[in-house]
C-alpha cells in the first residue's frame, strides 16, 4: 500500500509541474488574442494545478498508517481530497460557461496568433506523456486520485484539439466557434467533475462491495462444507479496499479450536482478493 500512494504522491508531483508550465503559456497567449478557448484552457490549468496539489497532499495522509485513532488507517484521505477537486472544477467550469456566453453574445476581438496553434500542439503532447503514465500507474495501483488524474489528462487532450480546430477557424475570420469550443469545454470539465464527485461520495458514504467481489467471497465459503450457512455480510470501505465481516454457522458438536480453524481460513482466503484488506468471521453453532 505504501508504493502504492508514493507512486501516487510521485505522478501528482510530475503533473503540478507540467500545469505550471502549461498555465503560463496558455495564460499569456489566450489573453494576448483574447481568445476564450485558450483562456478557458488556461484556467482548466489553474483547476488542474490546484487539483494536483490537493491529489499530492491526499496522498500523503493516506499514506499515513493506521494507529491508535485511527484503527482503520487514513485511506479516506484520498476520497476527502477528490471531492475537494471536484469541487473546484465545477467552480471552474461555471466561471468559464458564463465567460464563454458573454462572448458569444457580446463577441470580442479576436487575434489570431501562431503561437495559439503551438502552444496547442505543446499540451497535446505533454498531456499525452502524463495520460499514459498516470494509465500505467493507475492499473497498477487502482488509485481514485489517479484514475482523476488519467481522466483529467484525457480530457484535456480531447479538450485542446477542440481548441485548436478554434484556433484554425479563427485564421479565417470565423470567431465564433471560439466561444462555442469554449461552452463546450465547460460542459465537459462540470461533467468530468460530477463523475469525480459521485464515485468519491458513494465510498465516503460506506457504499458496500460490488457484487462481482461478494460474489467471489460466497464462492470461497462455498468450498467448504463445514459451513452450514452465512449470516450478517457487511462490508465497510477502508481507502481502496473493504474490510468484510460475516457470521458462519458450523455444526456444534465441533470443538471450539475446530470451529475457529475454519473461520481462520476462510479469512485467509477471502484476504487474497484484491480489494479486500481484512476479513473478520465471527463462529456460531448450530
Amino acid at each position: 500500500m505504501n508504493k502504492r500512494y508514493k507512486n501516487a504522491k510521485k505522478i501528482s508531483f510530475l503533473s503540478l509541474l507540467a500545469n505550471i508550465f502549461l498555465l503560463i503559456i496558455k495564460l499569456v497567449v489566450g489573453v494576448l488574442s483574447n481568445s476564450q478557448s485558450m483562456i478557458g484552457d488556461a484556467l482548466n490549468s489553474g483547476g488542474d494545478i490546484f487539483s494536483s496539489m490537493l491529489s499530492y497532499v491526499g496522498n500523503k495522509i493516506a499514506l499515513k498508517p493506521r494507529d491508535d485513532e485511527h484503527n482503520l488507517g487514513y485511506g479516506k484521505a484520498e476520497y476527502i481530497y477528490a471531492i475537494l477537486i471536484a469541487v473546484v472544477m465545477i467552480y471552474i467550469a461555471f466561471k468559464l460557461f458564463i465567460s464563454s456566453l458573454k462572448s458569444l453574445i457580446w463577441p470580442n476581438n479576436y487575434l489570431f496568433s501562431w503561437y495559439l496553434i503551438l502552444v496547442c500542439l505543446i499540451t497535446i503532447l505533454v498531456k499525452l506523456i502524463l495520460f499514459f503514465y498516470t494509465k500505467k500507474e493507475e492499473a497498477k495501483n487502482h488509485n481514485i486520485l489517479l484514475k482523476a488524474a488519467m481522466n483529467d489528462h484525457r480530457n484535456d487532450i480531447f479538450l485542446t484539439l477542440l481548441n485548436l480546430v478554434a484556433c484554425l477557424f479563427s485564421y479565417y475570420k470565423i470567431t465564433i466557434i471560439d466561444s462555442l469550443v469554449g461552452t463546450f469545454i465547460a460542459i465537459w470539465i462540470f461533467y468530468t467533475a460530477y463523475k469525480i464527485y459521485k464515485e468519491a461520495y458513494f465510498i465516503l458514504m460506506d457504499r458496500s462491495i460490488d457484487e462481482e467481489s461478494k460474489k467471489q467471497v460466497l464462492e470461497i465459503i462455498k468450498k467448504h462444507p463445514e459451513v452450514i450457512k452465512i449470516n450478517h455480510f457487511n462490508s465497510t470501505p477502508v481507502g481502496y479496499q473493504y474490510q468484510i465481516n460475516l457470521t458462519i454457522f458450523v455444526d456444534g458438536n465441533l470443538t471450539t479450536f475446530a470451529s475457529h480453524e475454519i473461520a481462520n481460513q476462510l479469512e485467509k482466503e477471502i484476504d487474497e482478493i484484491d480489494n479486500i484488506c481484512l476479513t473478520v468471521i465471527h463462529v456460531n453453532p448450530i
